[in-house]
């Protein structure tokens, strides 16, 4: 069964949240699927992991109702938080202690049942065991990533918060991790990601936009595109500045991006676009090839797109 037609376990209305008097999270609506990866996108600041702490209980909102896991998340925010693991960007374990003695501190902390059996087997489950003596302070960004994980989900959580969590470690250390994030939402656990990394927002399979704490766009990863509207031009070969300095300015030229050697032209106005790339297109000596913008144009678009009027609203 897919995430979209899964059962709702996050449900929220016009959630608010101000620090004095400034809103950062502004009348925010979401539902969540069980089972889904949702991916909470936008700039530093922006309200991501704000939003995702008053969805889940970890902080009571200024407005708004909602229910997570089938709990009210004012007034049985306890609950909740029982259910739930939640994976810090920056570590949090203690780095005196080992691998297996940091598990150990956490499965006594939640008074789990069996801790030594429920130890060795988060242990087996993330490759830690070889490792289990491994004092945490001396781990690569990789490993203590895999720690952390394993002390999230050691009481079992149906719902799991991940604050930009493959930040700083290599490219094998991220699959892996996505690898495992697919494993327990085949069992049923939810996932909430916040990332303003694309190649974090490209494993989610529903994807919210924010920016300033409003919800610019959401929806499923890979109709996001379609709400957008962006067409794009991927060129390649031949002298790509040349291509570049050309359009720039143009009228049906939204946003001009480099990806490696190609670069992508992207505009919400197709027919626009396509007369404005026609000259450059004929008899170039590069590679054009248009299609439907992915992700990761429209992340930058979004991007591009937050001005003034987006700026974040004071009260008084």
């Amino acid at each position: 069964m897919s995430p979209a037609a899964r059962r709702p376990v996050i449900e929220v209305r016009g959630l608010t949240k101000r620090f004095g008097n400034r809103t950062v999270v502004d009348n925010f609506d979401m539902t969540v699927p069980q089972g889904a990866i949702y991916g909470f996108l936008g700039p530093n600041g922006s309200g991501k992991t704000t939003t995702i702490r008053m969805m889940c209980g970890l902080l009571t909102p200024d407005g708004g109702t909602g229910t997570c896991l089938g709990y009210d998340i004012i007034s049985q925010a306890d609950e909740i938080k029982a259910r739930t693991g939640y994976m810090t960007q920056r570590f949090s374990l203690y780095e005196d202690l080992s691998i297996e003695e940091n598990l150990q501190f956490i499965a006594r902390m939640y008074d789990i049942a069996a801790p030594r059996a429920k130890v060795d087997s988060a242990l087996q489950e993330l490759g830690l065991a070889r490792r289990s003596a491994q004092l945490a302070g001396t781990l690569s960004g990789g490993w203590k990533q895999r720690l952390a994980l394993a002390a999230a989900l050691l009481h079992d959580p149906e719902l799991l918060l991940l604050d930009e969590p493959t930040a700083g470690v290599d490219p094998k250390a991220r699959r892996d991790f996505w690898d495992h994030i697919r494993l327990l939402t085949g069992r049923g656990v939810t996932v909430l990601v916040s990332t303003h990394y694309m190649d974090e927002a490209v494993q989610c399979d529903f994807i919210a936009y924010i920016a300033y704490g409003r919800k610019l766009i959401d929806g499923p990863a890979d109709a996001i595109p379609d709400q957008v509207g962006l067409t794009t031009w991927v060129v390649e070969g031949g002298d790509i500045d040349a291509v570049e300095r050309a359009l720039r300015g143009t009228a049906g030229v939204d946003q001009l991006a480099r990806f490696g050697t190609a670069l992508h032209v992207s505009g919400t106005d197709g027919a626009l676009l396509d007369r404005a790339v026609e000259p450059l297109r004929a008899g170039a000596e590069q590679s054009w090839q248009r299609r439907k913008a992915g992700l990761e144009e429209v992340f930058i678009h979004l991007m591009s797109g937050i001005d003034e009027a987006a700026a974040p609203r004071r009260t008084a």
